[in-house]
């Protein structure tokens, strides 16, 4: 095993990592950003994300999940004392058996990749909690989207509450943050050209139509508006369509992660009918506000 760094005083180094957990500046300028628990750490490694350093508790004898990154993950190795790892953990009363520094990817749409005939999609326009990025990213994942947008201002991807709720999804899926539509429409634009018409779809309490009489066997990219006040102006007139989803009982509306969960359950559910039964004419012609074209 390559040599181990032993870091017992909260010296700059700590202070560095520490600095990550609340600081969202600091975690753009150093490129990094804190995966706290074993099935994170453990998708982060067999997604290929770059691990710059391990950091175990140095007072406790390693599991052999723990033993095995340490000797096949090429990242250097801190054996830290274990109140200084409780607070990299974010844990009151223990420390975790290890926290991993991990490498921040940029934030370029291509990681997206060209969009397929079966393209779905996530926007989450400024979010403010990272919870709900994180849940989102996660259900995204659950339900077989490709990718999720996070626009303008908002709550941080890498907030380690965020990458927490995502529960190692974030590390299997393309999660973007682009600062404006301009440049989520300068994609839509180039995948248009390619020949993926994608239909931008907005999540409204008073949609065209219910979420159910929407066809998502297209290539579909769901709009999640801000968690109080929906999705902004600018998104709203670039939408194409807009679903909402039928509630009964006195709740007038959904959490923002709540509400992209269910929409997306129901393109997961449309799209594997259409592989068992593909869709005819007459399934078509009685969804109300479909958005393909007439076959």
């Amino acid at each position: 095993m390559p040599a181990v760094r032993r870091i017992m005083s909260r010296n700059a180094r700590f202070q560095q990592w520490e600095s990550l957990l609340g600081n969202r500046n600091k975690r753009t300028r150093a490129g990094e950003f804190l995966v706290q628990g074993v099935r994170p750490i453990s998708l982060a490694v067999q997604y290929g994300w770059p691990v710059r350093a391990l950091i175990f508790d140095c007072k406790r004898k390693l599991s052999r999940w723990a033993e095995e990154l340490l000797r096949t993950v090429d990242a250097e190795r801190i054996a830290m004392a274990p109140e200084m790892l409780a607070d990299l953990g974010e844990k009151n009363e223990s420390a975790p058996e290890m926290v991993a520094v991990v490498e921040m990817p940029a934030d370029d749409l291509s990681r997206l990749q060209r969009a397929g005939s079966n393209f779905l999609g996530v926007l989450f326009d400024r979010p403010t909690s990272p919870g709900n990025i994180g849940s989102i990213i996660r259900s995204a994942d659950a339900f077989g989207a490709h990718g999720v947008m996070v626009s303008g201002h908002a709550a941080d991807v890498y907030d380690p509450r965020a990458v927490r709720a995502s529960t190692g999804s974030l590390f299997a899926l393309p999660a973007v943050r682009v600062p404006s539509p301009d440049d989520v429409m300068a994609w839509v634009g180039k995948q248009r050209v390619h020949g993926q018409s994608i239909a931008l779809v907005g999540t409204d309490e008073k949609g065209d139509c219910d979420v159910f009489d929407f066809d998502f066997t297209q290539p579909v990219l769901l709009l999640i508006g801000n968690e109080t006040s929906g999705l902004s102006n600018a998104w709203r007139e670039l939408c194409d369509h807009t679903v909402s989803i039928p509630m009964h009982g006195s709740a007038s509306s959904l959490n923002a992660a709540n509400a992209a969960t269910a929409v997306l359950y129901e393109a997961s559910r449309q799209r594997l009918a259409a592989v068992n039964r593909p869709a005819s004419r007459v399934d078509l012609a009685d969804r109300r506000c479909s958005g393909a074209p007439t076959p």
